[in-house]
Order: C-alpha cells, then sequence, then structure tokens
C-alpha cells in the first residue's frame, strides 16, 4: 500500500463506519481491510470481520499502514476500496457542480444530496478529486450510494442528459427560489466556491437565493443545502 495520489486505481475508507458502509453496498469494490492494534474487539469490528470473510477480503493487521495513510489518531479500522463507477441516470434528477474545488464542500454536499433523496451527481472538471479519502470521509457513509458521472464540459452534460430543466445558482439569477416554477427532471447547478458560475448560464431558469446584506453570499454546501431541501420538501411531506 502506499499514500494516496489521485493517479493511483484505488482510494481508502477510513474508520469502522466508513469500512462497514464499504462491506455492505460494495463489497466487490474491497480490496482489504487493514486493522489497528488499538482497536477494540467490539460489535462492529465483529461485524466487519465477518463481512470480510464472507467475501474472501484479507484482513490485515497492520499499524504501519495507518501511519502509511496518514489516518488520523482516532482511526483504527479502514478500507482500501477500487474506484468504482456507479453512473448517474438520465430519468432522475441531478446536481452538477461545475468546477468544484473544496474536498470538505463536495464530501458534504454529498451526504446533503442523499438525505433530500438526490442520488445523482454531474461533476465538471477540472474539480476536487471525488475519491480523495477526505472527500469520502466527509460523505459520512453516503459515497458508497451516489451516482456520479464526469464531464469535460457543461455542454458535453447536456449533450448526454437532454429534455432537463436547468436552475443555476446565481447570485444575480432571474427568479427567486421560493417563486421558482419546479418542473421534474430538473438539473440544480453550482459554480465553483470562488467565481461562481459565468453569465452563459443567464439563458436558463437562473435562481438566487434571498440573503441580508450582512454576508456576500452562502458557502457552497449552504447553497446546496437550501436549493435541496425547496425541490424536494413537497416530497419530504408525505
Amino acid at each position: 500500500m502506499q499514500r494516496y495520489k489521485k493517479d493511483l486505481d484505488y482510494s481508502y475508507a477510513l474508520g469502522t463506519e466508513l469500512t462497514l458502509e464499504a462491506l455492505k453496498k460494495r463489497p466487490s469494490d474491497v480490496l482489504n481491510v487493514y486493522v489497528h492494534s488499538k482497536q477494540n474487539d467490539n460489535k462492529i469490528y465483529q461485524e466487519i470481520d465477518y463481512l470480510a470473510k464472507t467475501n474472501n477480503i484479507e484482513i490485515i493487521k497492520s499499524d504501519k499502514a495507518f501511519n502509511i495513510v496518514n489516518a488520523k489518531e482516532n482511526c483504527y479500522i479502514m478500507a482500501s476500496i477500487k474506484k468504482f463507477s456507479n453512473p448517474i441516470e438520465a430519468n432522475k434528477n441531478h446536481v452538477v457542480l461545475v468546477n468544484p474545488s473544496n474536498m470538505g464542500n463536495l464530501g458534504s454536499i454529498i451526504r446533503t444530496m442523499l438525505g433530500f433523496g438526490i442520488y445523482d451527481l454531474a461533476i465538471i472538471t477540472p474539480a476536487v478529486d471525488l475519491y480523495d479519502p477526505k472527500v469520502i470521509r466527509a460523505t459520512m457513509r453516503a459515497f458508497f450510494l451516489l451516482r456520479f458521472n464526469f464531464y469535460n464540459s457543461f455542454e458535453d452534460y447536456l449533450k448526454e442528459n437532454p429534455g432537463r430543466n436547468i436552475y443555476p445558482f446565481m447570485l444575480d439569477g432571474k427568479e427567486k427560489l421560493q417563486n421558482v416554477k419546479k418542473q421534474e427532471l430538473y438539473s440544480l447547478v453550482f459554480g465553483n466556491e470562488a467565481t461562481g458560475l459565468d453569465s452563459s448560464f443567464q439563458q436558463y431558469n437562473s435562481v438566487y437565493i434571498e440573503q441580508l446584506d450582512t454576508i456576500d453570499s452562502f458557502n457552497l454546501n449552504n447553497a446546496v443545502s437550501i436549493a435541496c431541501y425547496e425541490f424536494t420538501k413537497d416530497k419530504l411531506k408525505l
């Protein structure tokens, strides 16, 4: 094993909860499970041990492995996982992130999306590495349920996913979020944390989130959270 690099064909799920979720949701993509000498023989460890052995996944006891990966002090179980593919579905609602650059934001956004029942994420590159262990950890287990695709441009995304209702979120959007006519088969589009979306996105149903002038703008994760809630709240009431 080695410290994570973007060009590797595998990554790491750090921690007991993430390792357990990987074994439950994508056992065929788990390469190995690593266990630190400080790990207790508790219930969650026993479940991980059972699932690993059931799926013929090697359990490696190695304190050195955690130093190599630079895991946090309280991380005593981790899994190496293949960089799997789980493509988005064209007939589902999407979140589209254009050039996201912050790992913590990306992980939190994935967790938020799934919390509101949106499982499909399109990422326009260049972008932060979705497979980085820091991103995976920030998703708090949601990573293994996510469907995702990468595109070189927004135009490429539209070619592969035509006939959608596009809602770009912009500081100078044309309509308040609460007044937008929300039509199904939608794509909620967000720009980079620093630069947002360029003016070309005004050709779509551009949206803005009302705020006081005490701040310049919402954090990207905050904006995605507000948008996902507003677009799914009627279904959440059912």
